[in-house]
C-alpha cells in the first residue's frame, strides 16, 4: 500500500509573523534536547510554551493515524506502545545494523538490516521505514516550531552539537537532519567544546589550556580531553560508552527493589527509580508508595548500587588521559555535563580521580546548549574574542549510484581539511571507476555544480562489492581541492586538483543554499527512493545468482517461490514507493535467509570433503 503522509504534531503550529532571523544553539541529545539563544549578552535556554524547564525528551511516537508526536507526550507511550515509540535515535545516526546488532535486544522497536554489511540501519514502524536522519529531523522540527513560538521570530539557522567521537558520516547525518527540519546548519560543534565555551574557556585566552569534560547523560557517557590555545579547540582524545548513563542507574535501583518484591514485570518501577535517583541527590532517604508497593532507599545503599557504573566511567577517564598524551596534573579545568553528574557520589568520584575541583555551576543539562548559542553568536559576528578559521562555503562530494550526491566535506567545514570515505563497485568485473566531483547542497547531483571528474583505471576484475576504493578530499586554505582515489587491494591510484569555489558568485551561492532548504523534504524522499531501488537491484541480482548456483538441490517449489519474490520486487522497483520496495525486499530476505544457510552448510561440507588430513 502507498505510504500515508506523515504529520508532525508540535502543539501550536502557527508560525510567527516576524520575518527577522536568529541563529540558535541546539543540543540534540540522546535523552533530551533543548534550544538556547543569546539574550542581552547571556546564553539562555528557551522554556517551552507550556512552562516546561526547556528539556524536550528525544522521543518520537507514531500513532495509529501516522501522526508524529514528539517530546513529553511521546514519552508516555514508551510502556504502552514500545514498537511505535522511538527513543535514543541519536545512537543510530550513521550506524549500520552490524554496529547495533548486539544492542538490538535492549531496544523496544524494530531495526532493519540492509542488504550490504555496512548499510545504514533503518527503523520499522508498522509498514513504514525511517532513517535515523528522518527521526532526528522530527525532533529538530519540534524544537524549531516551539522556539519560534516562544521568541516570535523565524528561525532559519542553527549550530548543532554532537559528541566528540562522532565520525564524518554521523556529522553529515546530523546536518541532513537539520536541513530536513528546515534549518541551515552553520556549524557542527563538539559537545565538550560547547561546554567549555559556556564556562568562558577560550575567551580572552592566549595561553595553552587543557580541559577535561566528563559527560554522563541519560543514555550515554563520554570523557573528552581538549587542548585550547589562541581560541582554537582541539580534541586530544575521547572515550566512553554509548550505552551507559542515567538509565543504567535507574535499572540498578529497579533490580535492587525487585530482589525483595519479586515482581513479574519489574519495569513498572522505572519511573519510581528515576524519582528516587533525583531525590537522593539532595536528601539522605527516599520512600514512596507506587502501584500499592512500599518503596524505600537510602543514600548509602544507592551509592553502593551505582559503584560499578561509576567505576566504568573512571576506567574510561584513565584511558582518555592515557590516549591524550598529557598527565592529569596538566589539566586546568574539569567540567561536568549531563544530568547524572548532579549525583554527589559521582561528582566526588570525578573530583577524586582528577584531584581537582570540578566545574558544575552551570546547569549540567543546559551547559552544552548554552555553549552552542555562544558559538552561534560568534558566527553571527557578535563576538570577536574567539578565533574562527576560514570555512568552505559549499559542500563537496562525489556522484554515487542513482545520481546521488555523497557529501565528503560539508559546507562550513573549517579549512584546511582532509576527509575520506570508502566505496566499492556496482558491476561484476568492473575495471574502471569514474569519479565525478560536485559542489552544492542538494541530494541529487543534477541540482549541484560539477567541478570535474577523473577515471580510476586498471582495477583488478572482481565481483561487485569486493573492491575497496578509498576516496580522499584534501582542501587547502586557498580553496584548492585535491581528490585522490585508491583501490586498496591492488594499490591502483590516481588524483585530480580542482578549485572548489569554481567562480560561484555570492548570489549564486545564496540561491543554492535557499533551494537546499526549500527542497529538502522532496530531495530526501527522492534520495530514499533511489537508495531503496539501488539496494533492491542488488538483492535481485544476488537472488538470481543464488538460484542459478543452487538449482541442483533447490526444490521446484523453492525455486518457483524465490522467482515469484524476485519478480514481485522487480515490479516494486519499477512502480512502488520506498516503503513498498523495502517491505517486499524484507519478505524476500526472510524467505531466502534459511535457504542461504543451507547453501552455506552444503558448501562447507563439500569443501571439507576435498581436504586431506595430515
Amino acid at each position: 500500500m502507498a505510504k500515508i503522509p506523515i504529520n508532525i504534531k508540535t502543539g501550536n503550529t502557527e508560525q510567527p509573523e516576524s520575518q527577522s532571523s536568529i541563529i540558535v544553539g541546539i543540543d540534540l541529545g540522546t535523552t533530551n534536547s533543548l534550544v538556547s539563544i543569546i539574550k542581552d549578552g547571556e546564553a539562555i535556554v528557551l522554556k517551552s510554551s507550556s512552562g516546561h524547564k526547556g528539556l524536550v525528551p528525544s522521543i518520537i511516537h507514531f500513532d495509529d493515524n501516522n501522526t508524529v508526536i514528539v517530546g513529553t507526550q511521546a514519552k508516555g507511550f514508551l510502556d504502552s506502545k514500545p514498537d511505535q515509540t522511538i527513543y535514543s535515535s541519536k545512537r543510530l545516526m550513521g550506524k549500520s545494523y552490524k554496529d547495533l546488532a548486539a544492542k538490538e535486544a535492549v531496544l523496544g522497536y524494530t531495526i532493519i538490516e540492509g542488504q550490504q554489511e555496512d548499510s545504514l540501519v533503518r527503523v520499522k514502524v508498522k509498514d513504514q521505514y525511517f532513517s535515523p536522519i528522518e527521526l532526528s529531523s522530527y525532533i529538530l522540527s519540534n524544537l524549531k516550531v516551539e522556539a519560534e513560538n516562544i521568541i516570535g521570530q523565524t528561525i532559519e539557522k542553527a549550530v548543532i552539537t554532537v559528541p566528540a567521537y562522532f565520525n564524518d558520516v554521523q556529522r553529515q547525518a546530523t546536518r541532513d537532519a537539520g536541513k530536513l527540519a528546515g534549518l541551515e546548519v552553520l556549524r557542527i560543534v563538539n559537545e565538550p567544546t560547547a561546554a567549555s565555551l559556556a564556562y568562558g574557556v577560550g575567551i580572552d585566552q592566549t595561553e595553552e589550556q587543557h580541559i577535561a569534560v566528563y559527560d554522563l547523560g541519560g543514555g550515554t557517557f563520554d570523557i573528552s580531553i581538549l587542548s585550547l590555545q589562541d581560541g582554537i579547540f582541539e580534541v586530544l582524545s575521547t572515550h566512553g560508552d554509548t550505552f551507559l548513563g542515567g538509565d543504567d542507574i535507574d535499572k540498578a535501583i529497579v533490580n535492587h527493589w525487585n530482589q525483595t518484591l519479586k515482581l513479574p514485570d519489574p519495569s513498572v518501577l522505572r519511573l519510581a527509580a528515576e524519582e528516587a535517583k533525583i531525590a537522593l541527590s539532595t536528601q539522605a532517604t527516599f520512600s514512596t508508595t507506587y502501584h500499592d508497593l512500599s518503596l524505600k532507599l537510602d543514600v548509602q545503599t544507592f551509592n553502593a548500587l551505582i559503584k560499578d557504573i561509576v567505576q566504568k566511567t573512571m576506567t574510561a577517564c584513565a584511558q582518555a588521559i592515557s590516549d591524550s598524551g598529557i598527565d592529569k596534573e596538566a589539566l586546568d579545568k574539569v567540567i561536568l555535563v549531563g544530568g547524572s553528574t548532579r549525583i554527589p557520589y559521582i561528582k566526588k568520584a570525578v573530583g577524586d580521580f582528577f584531584q581537582t575541583e570540578v566545574y558544575d555551576k552551570i546547569n549540567p543539562d543546559e551547559v552544552v546548549a548554552k555553549g552552542a548559542a555562544i558559538q552561534a553568536d560568534i558566527l553571527a559576528g557578535n563576538r570577536k574574542d574567539i578565533l574562527l578559521l576560514d570555512v568552505t562555503p559549499l559542500s563537496l562530494g562525489i556522484e554515487t549510484v542513482g545520481g546521488l550526491m555523497d557529501t565528503i566535506i560539508p559546507r562550513n567545514t573549517k579549512v584546511p581539511h582532509r576527509a575520506g570515505r570508502q566505496y566499492t563497485t556496482s558491476v561484476d568485473g568492473q575495471k574502471h571507476l569514474k569519479v565525478s566531483i560536485f559542489q552544492g547542497e542538494r541530494d541529487l547531483i543534477k541540482d549541484n555544480r560539477k567541478l570535474g571528474e577523473f577515471i580510476l583505471q586498471n582495477i583488478p576484475p572482481m565481483p561487485a562489492g569486493i573492491p575497496k576504493i578509498d576516496i580522499h578530499f584534501i582542501l587547502d586554505t586557498d580553496g584548492i581541492l585535491t581528490v585522490k582515489a585508491k583501490e586498496l587491494r591492488s594499490n591502483t591510484e590516481t588524483q585530480i586538483q580542482v578549485h572548489s569555489q569554481y567562480g560561484i558568485s555570492e548570489e549564486e551561492m545564496g540561491k543554492m543554499l535557499v533551494e537546499s532548504l526549500s527542497f529538502a523534504k522532496d530531495d530526501m524522499q527522492k534520495r530514499a527512493l533511489i537508495e531503496a531501488q539501488t539496494e533492491a537491484k542488488s538483492v535481485i541480482l544476488a537472488s538470481e545468482k543464488f538460484i542459478a548456483q543452487n538449482k541442483e538441490w533447490l526444490s521446484k517449489e523453492q525455486q518457483s517461490s524465490l522467482i515469484n519474490h524476485v519478480q514481485h520486487l522487480e515490479e516494486k522497483v519499477r512502480n512502488g514507493s520506498k516503503d513498498e520496495i523495502l517491505n517486499t525486499m524484507d519478505k524476500l530476505n526472510e524467505y531466502s535467509r534459511p535457504l542461504a544457510e543451507i547453501a552455506l552448510d552444503k558448501n562447507v561440507s563439500k569443501h571439507l570433503k576435498n581436504q586431506q588430513l595430515d
